[in-house]
């Protein structure tokens, strides 16, 4: 037998007969699954510092767990003094049994480590079942050490569903427990 976290257990005992029942959908296979969640950070001042890349793409390893990669610029832009080519940002894109860990940190540690929080807003679904959500600073994961930030840098979170629309992919973020404001 295969390691499931518990997020993976529920999501096959609770989430699924639940989502059928509300959507009565015929089968099991038309049930909306989380397919992958994807980390990004921009990090614009690295046209500045250097160093501020690597401690981006080892604060981003150390939160999910996986390697992260560089983002290169596309197009010079004169303006912000970036070349083609030059690294702009890291991603690490989560599957499987590293995405549901992530998700269950993120739900269950770090998300109640922000200040003033009341939950993540409703209004950033894309209309194709995928959710966004910003991250203002990286020390609400506690694998990230205080003292060694240089530079507080948000995250971007995307939440990649097979879901139709927007209602059936949040339907299966709240069931998963991600707390959506209060209307």
């Amino acid at each position: 037998m295969t390691y499931q976290s518990r997020l993976q257990k529920l999501y096959k005992e609770e989430i699924v007969p639940s989502l059928m029942k509300k959507f009565r959908y015929k089968s099991i296979m038309e049930v909306p699954k989380l397919k992958k969640i994807v980390v990004h950070q921009g990090v614009g001042l690295s046209v500045i510092d250097k160093k501020i890349i690597d401690f981006s793409m080892k604060e981003i390893t150390d939160i999910t767990g996986q390697k992260a990669i560089l983002c290169y610029s596309k197009h010079d832009e004169s303006g912000f003094k970036l070349r083609k080519g030059m690294p702009i940002g890291v991603k690490v894109t989560l599957r499987r049994i590293k995405m549901f860990e992530f998700l269950e940190r993120l739900i269950v540690v770090s998300l109640p480590r922000v200040r003033d929080f009341n939950g993540v807003k409703e209004s950033s679904f894309d209309g194709y079942g995928n959710y966004n959500m910003g991250i203002m600073e990286q020390v609400i994961y506690p694998e990230i050490n205080i003292d060694k930030i240089r530079k507080n840098m948000g995250m971007n979170i995307t939440f990649v569903t097979s879901a139709k629309n927007d209602i059936e992919a949040k339907n299966l973020l709240s069931s998963f427990g991600i707390p959506f404001k209060k209307k």
